[in-house]
Formats: C-alpha cells, sequence, structure tokens
C-alpha cells in the first residue's frame, strides 16, 4: 500500500443480509502488515513466546471488533514470515535477513491454527516486485534472490525491485506464490498497490535494456502499454497458478485510490490525483476485473468526503460502478483520525462512520478494510465504540464469492451438549468440505428466527467448545444450532444440539 501497514482492515459486507438491521455476511479483516515492525511484531528482538503472544492478542482484538477475516503480510521485500523454501527470513521479524526464530516456529502455519481456532479466515499478503526496500541501509542474506540473481533486479531511487519486464521474474513470484498456497491453509492471496513504483519526479523508472531484449510486439512511442502488459502476465500467471493448486483461494488486490483521472480519460473518476493505477504504476485493475484474472478488489480511498481532488463520495460510487464482478471493498483510512488533523473531518471517528453508511448505498460494496492495527488498537477517538453500536454490533461470517467456484459443505454431525459440574460442553464432528463451524444460540422457537446475526455465539474450527452453565446459557431457555462452513464460505443447513446426559 501506499502507506506502510500492519494488522487491521475491518471488510464489513452489504450483501447476503438476513435483516436489514443486522447483515449476517460482513467480512470484518485485519492487516497484519510487518513492514518495519509498525504493527507485529512490535520489535524485531522479541522472543518466539512475545511474538505469539503479539499475534495472538491481535487476533483477539479483531474478535472485539467482530471481524472475521485476517490479512497477513508474509512476503515484504523478497523474504519471508513463514519457512520459505525459496527465500530467507525477514530481518522484520528476527532482526537480521535470514535468521529464523529461535526457538523455532513457522510464523504462518501459526497464524493459520490460531486464526482457525476463532473461525477468521486468513488471507496472505505479498509484494510482487520489491525486493530490497533501501539499498544503502538493508543487509539481505547471501542466498537473497538479488544476491544470486543480480541481473533480475533494477534500483529505483533507493529500493531495489525485479524487473517486471523479466519472463524470470514472473516465473519466480509464481513458484514462490505456487509453495505458499499448496503447503499452507490460506484463504486467500493479496497483493496490493506496489507494481511499478510509485514515480520520482524527474526519474524515469530504468528500464531501456530490457525493453530492447523483450519488447513483445510493442513500438518504441508504447513504452506505457508495454509495462501495463507487464504486470498484466504476472497477474494471469499467479492467478492461474493459484487456481491450479487451490481454485477456493482466492486472489484479491489493494490498489490506489484511483484507477484513471477523468481528464485523461472519459470513463475515469472525476479527481485529481497526482498519480495513478493506470498511469503511473501500470496496473491496469479494471482489466484484471474484466478477465477474472482476481477474485476481489479493495482501492485504497484514504481521503474524506468532499476533498477537492479526490472525494471519497465519487470515488466510492466511482468503484462500484467498475467492479466487473469483482468483489468490492473500500479501503478506509482510521489512521488520519486525529484532533491535530490538517482536515477537520479527520478531527473525529464520525468521518468513518459517515463513510461506511455512504458504502452501504451502494450494493455493490460489498466491504470496508481498515488501515491499521495499529491505530485499531489505539481506538481513535473512540472508534471502536461508534462501529460497535452502529455497524459491528454483532458478529459476521465471511462472505461467499460469487466468482469463485462454490463448495458445499455437508452438515456437521453428532452435535450434542452434555451438562458435567455447572459446564457445558459442547461437541460436533464434520463432514466433507468443512473449514469451520458457526453455532447459533437463540430462544426457542423456528429455525429462522436464528439466522440474523445478533443469534452467533461463537464462529471456530474446533469441535469442542465448554460454557459455564447459567441463565445465559442454559439450554432449557435456549436452542442450540450448528452449521458448517465450506472452503468457499459456503454454510450447510443447520443441526440441532442434543443434550445428553453423561
Amino acid at each position: 500500500m501506499n502507506k506502510l501497514i500492519n494488522l487491521s482492515l475491518v471488510l464489513l459486507f452489504s450483501m447476503n443480509l438476513t435483516a436489514a438491521k443486522y447483515p449476517k455476511r460482513e467480512m470484518r479483516a485485519v492487516w497484519v502488515a510487518t513492514v518495519a515492525n509498525i504493527d507485529w511484531p512490535s520489535s524485531a528482538s522479541l522472543s518466539t513466546a512475545q511474538q505469539q503472544k503479539e499475534f495472538i492478542e491481535l487476533l483477539d482484538l479483531s474478535k472485539e471488533y467482530n471481524m472475521n477475516t485476517v490479512v497477513f503480510q508474509i512476503r515484504p521485500a523478497a523474504d519471508a514470515f513463514y519457512a520459505s523454501k525459496f527465500e530467507p527470513w525477514s530481518q522484520w521479524l528476527t532482526g537480521k535477513q535470514g535468521k529464523k526464530p529461535e526457538p523455532f516456529y513457522d510464523p504462518l502455519t501459526f497464524a493459520s491454527v490460531e486464526c482457525r481456532k476463532r473461525g477468521l479466515d486468513l488471507h496472505v499478503w505479498i509484494n510482487p516486485y520489491r525486493a530490497v526496500s533501501d539499498v544503502s541501509n538493508n543487509r539481505t542474506a547471501a542466498d537473497h534472490i538479488s544476491n544470486t540473481h543480480p541481473e533480475w533486479f533494477i534500483t529505483y531511487g533507493k529500493t531495489k525491485f525485479f524487473d517486471p519486464a523479466l519472463p524470470q521474474t514472473r516465473d519466480f513470484v509464481a513458484k514462490v506464490v505456487s509453495d505458499i498456497v499448496r503447503r499452507y491453509d490460506i484463504d486467500a492471496i493479496h497483493m496490493d498497490d506496489y507494481f511499478y513504483p510509485y514515480r520520482i519526479a524527474g526519474v524515469e523508472f530504468p528500464d531501456d535494456q530490457s525493453f530492447k531484449t523483450y519488447p513483445g510486439g510493442y513500438a518504441a512511442n508504447q513504452r506505457d502499454d508495454w509495462r501495463r502488459n507487464n504486470v498484466d502476465l504476472i497477474i494471469k500467471q499467479l492467478h492461474d497458478s493459484i487456481k491450479a493448486i487451490k481454485p477456493w483461494v482466492e486472489f484479491g488486490i489493494s490498489p490506489f485510490g484511483v484507477w484513471r483521472n477523468i481528464a485523461n480519460d472519459p470513463a475515469g473518476s472525476r479527481t485529481k490525483a497526482g498519480q495513478t493505477n493506470y498511469d503511473d504504476l501500470f496496473a491496469n485493475i479494471l482489466k484484471w476485473q474484466q478477465e477474472k484474472w482476481i477474485d476481489y478488489i479493495t482501492p485504497q480511498v484514504y481521503w474524506e468526503i468532499g476533498k477537492e481532488v479526490a472525494d471519497y463520495k465519487i470515488i466510492a460510487k466511482w468503484w462500484s460502478k467498475n467492479t466487473y464482478g469483482a468483489q468490492l471493498f473500500i479501503g478506509q483510512a482510521p489512521y488520519r483520525i486525529d484532533p491535530e488533523a490538517k482536515e477537520k473531518s479527520w478531527h473525529s471517528a464520525e468521518e468513518i462512520i459517515r463513510q461506511i453508511k455512504l458504502n452501504r448505498k451502494y450494493h455493490q460494496i460489498a466491504g470496508s478494510m481498515f488501515f491499521s492495527a495499529k491505530f485499531m488498537r489505539k481506538n481513535p477517538m473512540g472508534l471502536r465504540q461508534k462501529l460497535l453500536e452502529h455497524y459491528y454490533r454483532y458478529p459476521a461470517l465471511t462472505p461467499v464469492n460469487p466468482g469463485v467456484d462454490r463448495l458445499l459443505p455437508q452438515k456437521p454431525v453428532d452435535a450434542v451438549i452434555s451438562e458435567e459440574n455447572g459446564q457445558l460442553q459442547f461437541s460436533w464432528g464434520a463432514g466433507e468440505n468443512t473449514k469451520s463451524f458457526v453455532i447459533y444460540q437463540f430462544k426457542r422457537g423456528p429455525w429462522l428466527k436464528a439466522k440474523n446475526a445478533s443469534h452467533i455465539l461463537l464462529t471456530t474450527a474446533e469441535h469442542s467448545v465448554t460454557y459455564s452453565l447459567d441463565s445465559q446459557t442454559d439450554p432449557q431457555r435456549y436452542k442450540y444450532v450448528i452449521t458448517a462452513i465450506s472452503q468457499t464460505n459456503a454454510e450447510s443447513k443447520p443441526v440441532s444440539f442434543v443434550t445428553v446426559d453423561k
């Protein structure tokens, strides 16, 4: 993203409502960005136990906000927050690139297990092209790809990038992504707005030699089209690689907030952004949506309603009309809430509430992402209370993506409640195509009365849970049912719990 981010984006779904007031399927995403230790880990010197404790605290925070999805940055600069077969451990994790955690653990495996326990989906965020954030200050491991294949890289400003024109770049990144998808229990691969880098005034990206070597049929006056094609090629290859391994794993992009200004294209938005996806980052987002190469988009609309050059209201409406079937979430900016902010709109959390209210006017806007965990944790100007009061009052299930072939889960089996020593133990078994479960609690009556979000008691991938027996849980007062959720977030028919004597 154009801002360093770590954990905490909330995606809020306005589709698949079970009641006008309480949408059941709202996506609440938590971004875990690990660049520069902004959110997690808070320091590269933390022990394994401290890292795990911090991570769990952030997951629990996401549940406090009634979120349902975590987006975890695992590849900030051709390095890894997991046991990669191809890239060294990240310096942001252990303080030195190539140094593994001690005592050893795999953070991505840990994240997956802990997310599943809480019924949270897990999206993993990779940066496709950035290889060395700061060539003057970052020390790379001997086996870092920029050292073993220096001919694949271009330095622009202080950053070293994979050359987007090279087939070797596309093949290597696709190999890395394929390895992640194959080995880990994840729900999506996520990329943000770092394609060709943001322009440096007066400095041209140095790809003359690459253009000569791999012109791809483009003429000298078509350099920009050639660059866009280079990015198209990697997006398609990544899509194909992901879907060949696990068709249910989604591929999502979080682009800069403006595709093109209307001054450059009548199809663009009525904005005056200084840089845009199409003209400066060479990311033709609309084409990727049209070609079905990506499953969702999250444009970073980090501006306020009424901003002259980039009005949130105008941009949100524009994206809602240009989804081409991809799911659309809007990136919100709680990091901007500050009583000392230059723009008065950000002097309270009400700007975010107004934006979410606006989003819900457009059925194509499936949700919102909040940047970042650091600020969600700080709860700027009472944002959490306002969100929970207005829109996030109840848990919400991760929504079905209509662009992904649906897997239907079998119903849970052997759902029983047993009472012992003042405790209620719920236990159940899983059928096929099951990722997690949802337990509903409601006063006795028809099942349909249980289906709005206010009756969701728990989401988890576990097969048992224990509660204290009291007036808030007594099976004589409440009925409990359980459903299964598939890898594509389809929900099974409910199964009633049966109370048994131990």
